[in-house]
């Protein structure tokens, strides 16, 4: 199992508090991927988005593609995983950053490709936005655009949305970037079968993960492609008792902890299909976080990841609140019993 963590880009990850102790600075980043490298995290998720969807879309978010390098100069093993999104990024100027960044961190550079979903943030910063079948073919495009730039000695191509004419792409990296996806659509699931390494899921409870794991291997196969990673994102609450671990949840669950969380709580669940229990804490945490179940003791948290260990998955990726201080609980606790 391999252990990463979303970088705390947007201040925290919990929509009904509003101080969680993670300033949106350099200092705190810098400082905090220094240390991840000594508690055992190999990976790191840096996101991309323009506005804050967890604290408001006034609120600081910094952005991947800028901080990407200043992470990667300060840092010797950790891998960062680079959102981007192909609406936002032309494919060439993006195999050239690639490379770029590969000679200030050699083989420790990989994409995490979404196929963006936010149709507001798109119009306020004037890129395109693309209705759901049209972004994945958008996505299958811009990746063999950017895959025969990092390969080949010039590139050529002309499809419906980028053309090239002898392009030339130097340095050449040391390893193509691995390409991690997700998506939950049958035309998401195809791009990722035919075009990722790696297919990265939301939490879910173990025999669920295990037959997506099922499913996205016999679309590789079919696919003709080597065999696929699988991850799962999840938000964790280690603590010494259940006892414990419980009355955190409880706390991160009060939606009623300000009246501006509540109304946004109520948008969310008159929009949702979804039951009211499972509402709030889809709302309540950044990336349906908590549906991964890593709530509870040390051996409570390790076993869960030993099923989803058992159900397919390799790597996981983690948020934490406050980040550093539980991080360094989660790298003492729990990765370095990982494997003694």
């Amino acid at each position: 199992m391999r252990f990463g963590y979303w970088m705390p880009i947007f201040g925290g990850w919990l929509r009904n508090v509003a101080d969680e102790g993670m300033p949106v600075s350099w200092p705190y980043v810098r400082d905090l991927a220094a240390e991840s490298e000594q508690l055992g995290f190999d990976l790191s998720l840096i996101a991309e988005l323009n506005l804050n969807d967890i604290k408001g879309h006034r609120a600081p978010s910094l952005d991947c593609w800028t901080l990407a390098p200043a992470v990667a100069a300060m840092t010797s093993t950790l891998e960062l995983m680079l959102a981007v999104r192909p609406n936002y990024h032309s494919p060439a100027l993006t195999a050239k950053a690639l490379s770029t960044l590969d000679v200030i961190a050699p083989g420790r550079i990989s994409l995490n490709v979404v196929s963006s979903w936010w149709k507001d943030e798109a119009t306020q910063y004037g890129a395109p936005f693309d209705v759901h079948d049209a972004r994945y073919a958008r996505t299958a495009e811009w990746l063999e655009v950017v895959g025969r730039l990092l390969r080949e000695e010039s590139v050529t191509h002309s499809g419906p949305l980028y053309q090239l004419a002898g392009t030339v792409l130097e340095p050449k990296p040391s390893r193509l970037p691995p390409v991690y996806m997700g998506g939950e659509s049958p035309r998401a699931k195809d791009v990722i079968a035919e075009q990722a390494d790696a297919y990265v899921m939301h939490g879910d409870a173990p025999e669920v993960i295990a037959a997506k794991v099922a499913d996205l291997s016999a679309r590789r196969a079919a696919a003709g492609g080597p065999p696929l990673t699988f991850g799962v994102s999840g938000y964790v609450i280690c603590r010494d008792t259940e006892e414990a671990a419980q009355a955190e949840l409880a706390r991160i669950l009060d939606v009623r902890s300000s009246p501006e969380a509540y109304a946004s709580y109520q948008d969310f669940v008159e929009g949702s299909q979804l039951e009211s229990r499972v509402s709030l804490e889809e709302y309540s945490v950044s990336n349906r976080g908590l549906r991964s179940g890593l709530i509870g003791t040390p051996g409570q948290i390790e076993a869960r990841l030993r099923a989803y260990e058992q159900a397919g998955v390799g790597l996981v990726l983690l948020q934490f609140s406050p980040q550093r201080e539980e991080m360094a609980r989660f790298g003492r606790e729990v990765i370095a019993r990982w494997s003694a």
